[in-house]
């Protein structure tokens, strides 16, 4: 070997190294990125984001969030809409976003990027999606492991609360209308988490045959479809919160929906939107918490709030 090969020889060593290491996820937007080690600063402008990253164990790594998530109060607050300069001077390495905040705010991962800071969109739409979601941050944070975890103990506490709904007969299952947005009389898609919750409780949803809208969890329904079916709807529940702030008195009042079963009999719920519409570990106690409204004269496994 001559001398110049002698001299190349760790460096062909330590890039295919670097390359063996390098750590590789995808996506919302089917966007590949490629990092060499895990990130250490995360900014989180999502937070079921933040969630997410705490279960995993990563309070120390979370640098700031958004300004309605108030799970690390003394954190700094940033948002979406401010100057990425502001984002920037806390030396982020990771800013953790979802596809809405790049499809209106394209500037600010432009900005961001341009810096060196990695951008990750992530959102799931579906349940299908939700394990890889939790994998996706494991892999960007070093703590698959802990992600791994994650994925098994909501599959044991899952099988816990739906141990007795073989106890509940074919005939008494209650039929459902899960509402998304009053105002628009939006439902939830057939596939979304909000109604693998409803499903998983042991409810039927109503409709099935919902038009889901773009690649969101929220389906197009109508007033007219829901009344066409107004005999048929033992339950009416609402998912309550920023993104539907209704009332039961509301959906009473509702032109129309005297007409509904359950409007009559007074069978209308509100649920908290983050059990049933954010991809976290909170999924389980919306599942038992819907199954509590659904049947209450049945045993309540795995409720740990309420």
């Amino acid at each position: 070997m001559n001398c110049k090969s002698f001299l190349l020889a760790p460096c062909i060593v330590l890039l295919l190294a670097t390359v063996v290491s390098a750590i590789t996820v995808t996506d919302s937007e089917n966007r590949t990125l490629v990092f060499p080690q895990p990130f250490q600063r995360i900014i989180s402008l999502y937070p079921a984001h933040t969630t997410n990253l705490l279960a995993l164990g990563l309070e120390q790594e979370i640098i700031a969030c958004g300004p309605s998530d108030n799970q690390l109060s003394d954190l700094p607050r940033v948002q979406f809409q401010d100057d990425p300069e502001r984002l920037l001077a806390l030396k982020p390495d990771l800013v953790l976003i979802r596809p809405m905040i790049s499809r209106g705010y394209p500037n600010l991962v432009r900005t961001l990027e341009k810096n060196n800071v990695r951008v990750v969109s992530l959102q799931p739409t579906e349940m299908a999606e939700l394990f890889t979601y939790w994998e996706t941050l494991g892999k960007l944070t070093g703590r698959e492991a802990q992600a791994k975890t994650m994925v098994e103990t909501f599959g044991q506490r899952l099988a816990k609360i739906t141990a007795t709904l073989q106890q509940i007969p074919k005939d008494k299952r209650k039929r459902v209308y899960f509402e998304a947005i009053h105002r628009q009389m939006k439902t939830f898609a057939p596939n979304s988490m909000a109604m693998f919750v409803l499903e998983s409780a042991g409810g039927i949803n109503i409709a099935a045959d919902a038009d889901r809208m773009r690649e969101t969890n929220i389906a197009a329904y109508g007033k007219e479809r829901i009344l066409a079916k107004a005999d048929q709807i033992d339950l009416y529940l609402a998912q309550n919160g920023r993104m539907n702030p209704v009332s039961v008195d509301d959906i009473i009042k509702e032109p129309g929906f005297t007409v509904i079963k359950a409007v009559r009999t007074r069978q209308i719920f509100l649920v908290d939107e983050e059990m049933v519409s954010r991809p976290t570990m909170g999924l389980l106690d919306g599942i038992a918490f819907v199954r509590s409204l659904l049947y209450p004269d049945y045993g309540q496994e795995g409720i740990t709030r309420l």
